[in-house]
């Protein structure tokens, strides 16, 4: 119930929907419930008339009547009228009732059913809102470790069953109890007797229905699970479909969808055989208590021992026909919310997980950076696995820094530090005065630019792709970064220009104009630091050098640290730093590192000798 009730907190203000829903599902009820404890009446005017043995001609006086006896003021006025103006005109006074009763109580079902939809969008909207800011906030290591589809799974089709199993079960706990205290309360007042004993075969309902969704909870945990794993699968598959082409593993991907699918199918189809068994089991028990009721009052009219009207009978029978159906519906809701429960709890863990890197509460906002970066003592490892050790460095503003060594020597670690995605286990990093954990985060990004090796660009238009998060920026200034960034020249030959759509993740554009939409995006924010993690090594020549003159006009006045792939684009760097094995092995200019003989050396003739090799390939 924990989490049913953590759930029902997003409802809030919850009072604002509960109380009219409240007051118009009272009237509905009531109204509705009437309809056939009315019904009684109305066959004996039909079929009794006013004779000496028509209980309507035995009805109290007025004043003997009380305030809230529905029935006995109806009978009263119906046994008034068939006195005084004859039957035609009481029974067109019981159809009036009827019709009245019936109309006002669906006018009072749609305004419960309006305000109930109501509270459920409103409850949509505030899970979705709370799971999707939360999963904005956590660190970036939270999506390393984390399955994309699993999240997915979770913001999109999981909440969706929150919602409905929530405020869908709100509603059957308070509707359907009170349509069933509704018609119990007219089955006492026409025979108290007969509906007692009627009532003992209830408990047996009630435990069959028990035993039946006894095993649902297991089954919908097992079932959220399995199609998380679905929904992460189908991603990985568009997102990684021209490797699965290219190394001919369509099969073994079809086939690992489809056991996954097969799984699911499996576990749901357990699941609606015993959702669905349930309504059959509960429809056959009340046929058979209706059996009973009509059984066992029969036999007290036949034998003269029951004060009922044969009216009154029918009117009792047609009542307790409906006591099943919210009886049915309530136990119904035992059967779904179990699938709630169940996503709720896996939503409620993604809520609850709390960012590792945080803002401190004294933190302060910086909006310069004036003298430099410094490493001090910075150490970093990942599990077991030391990936940086004893960092100690200082990089100073207006100086374009490069980090250069083997794979795996912490270079986009030591990057990833700067803008706080990461953070060091020991050791600090300094800006200028202030240590970057005594900063706002967004104040600290808001310092930086990016451009990666992967060109990250979003299913939207190339001018909203360059002004991404900067809704006010103007047309003008667009275009000027998009020069800089030499963008321009193809933007403009694209069919709608700046309005033309990249495609899911760029795909319409080829590498290069991708690497150089993200350069554009970077030089518009027009930051005094910039972080280039191998920019241009996925890329042609011919787009290198491209791409490669949009840097140095992104670099001009600004303070760079560059992850270089190719060492022949970092020559002129103010600094070069090589990192080996998580440590600073060298640090230099190129000519500088070039006569130390050293690591930076090696490397750059390994290079040079894969070039030649290649060329000596291609000849």
């Amino acid at each position: 119930m924990k989490i049913y009730f953590r759930l029902l907190s997003f409802a809030k203000p919850i009072e604002k929907f509960a109380i009219p829903y409240i007051f118009f599902t009272l009237l509905y009820v009531l109204f509705s419930t009437s309809v056939l404890g009315l019904l009684g009446p109305l066959l004996n005017t039909l079929f009794l008339g006013s004779s000496k043995t028509d209980p309507l001609a035995a009805v109290k006086a007025a004043k003997d009547i009380s305030t809230f006896d529905i029935t006995g003021w109806f009978k009263y006025y119906t046994a008034h009228f068939i006195n005084d103006y004859g039957k035609w005109f009481a029974l067109k006074f019981v159809c009036g009732v009827i019709v009245v009763a019936v109309f006002l109580g669906n006018i009072f079902r749609y305004l419960s059913q309006r305000i109930m939809e109501s509270l459920r969008i409103h409850t949509l909207l505030r899970i979705r809102k709370a799971v999707f800011d939360n999963v904005m906030s956590l660190h970036m290591g939270y999506f390393s470790n984390e399955r994309k589809g699993d999240i997915m799974s979770k913001i999109a089709s999981e909440v969706q069953t929150v919602q409905f199993s929530v405020t869908g079960t709100l509603q059957v706990v308070f509707k359907e109890p009170l349509l069933l205290i509704g018609y119990l309360v007219w089955l006492f007042m026409i025979s108290a007797k007969l509906t007692l004993i009627s009532l003992l075969i209830l408990p047996v309902a009630g435990l069959l229905i028990s035993r039946i969704v006894k095993k649902l909870r297991s089954q919908a945990i097992e079932a959220q699970n399995s199609y998380a794993n679905m929904i992460s699968q189908l991603d990985e598959a568009l997102s990684g479909i021209k490797i699965i082409k290219a190394f001919n593993a369509t099969d073994f991907s079809i086939k690992r969808f489809d056991d996954e699918n097969v799984k699911y199918s499996k576990i749901t189809r357990a699941m609606s055989k015993r959702q669905q068994l349930a309504s059959p089991v509960s429809e056959t028990l009340s046929v058979t208590m209706i059996s009973f009721v009509v059984l066992y009052g029969g036999y007290l009219i036949f034998n003269n021992t029951s004060a009922l009207s044969p009216g009154d009978f029918i009117a009792y029978i047609a009542l307790f026909s409906q006591l099943m159906r919210p009886a049915k519906a309530i136990g119904d809701s035992f059967s779904n919310i179990h699938s709630g429960l169940v996503a709720g709890e896996r939503i409620l863990a993604l809520i609850d997980e709390k960012p590792m890197i945080v803002d401190a509460p004294d933190a302060i906002a910086v909006d310069d950076f004036k003298d430099a970066i410094r490493f001090e003592n910075v150490s970093f490892a990942y599990k077991e696995k030391d990936v940086l050790k004893n960092i100690n460095l200082t990089l100073p503003k207006g100086k374009t820094i490069a980090l250069v060594g083997p794979s795996g020597g912490g270079k986009s670690t030591l990057m990833d530090m700067i803008p706080r995605f990461i953070e060091p286990q020991s050791g600090r990093i300094m800006i200028d005065d202030h240590e970057i954990k005594e900063l706002k985060t967004t104040s600290l990004r808001a310092l930086m630019g990016f451009v990666n090796q992967e060109s990250i660009l979003f299913n939207d238009t190339i001018f909203n792709n360059i002004a991404f998060g900067k809704p006010d920026v103007t047309q003008e200034q667009v275009e000027a970064a998009a020069k800089i960034a030499n963008a321009h020249n193809f933007i403009i030959e694209t069919d709608n220009g700046y309005q033309t759509n990249t495609g899911d993740r760029g795909s319409k554009l080829s590498g290069g104009q991708r690497q150089r939409i993200c350069i554009a995006r970077a030089v518009l924010s027009n930051p005094p630091i910039m972080l280039l993690d191998e920019a241009t090594s996925a890329l042609d020549t011919e787009s290198e050098k491209l791409v490669q003159d949009a840097l140095n006009n992104l670099m001009k006045n600004r303070t760079s640290l560059i992850i270089a792939h190719r060492l022949s684009t970092i020559q002129n760097a103010d600094l070069i730093i090589v990192l080996e094995n998580g440590c600073v092995a060298e640090q230099g200019s190129h000519q500088g590192l070039l006569l130390k003989n050293g690591i930076y050396k090696r490397l750059i003739e390994m290079q040079a000798f894969n070039d030649g090799g290649e060329n000596n390939t291609s000849k």
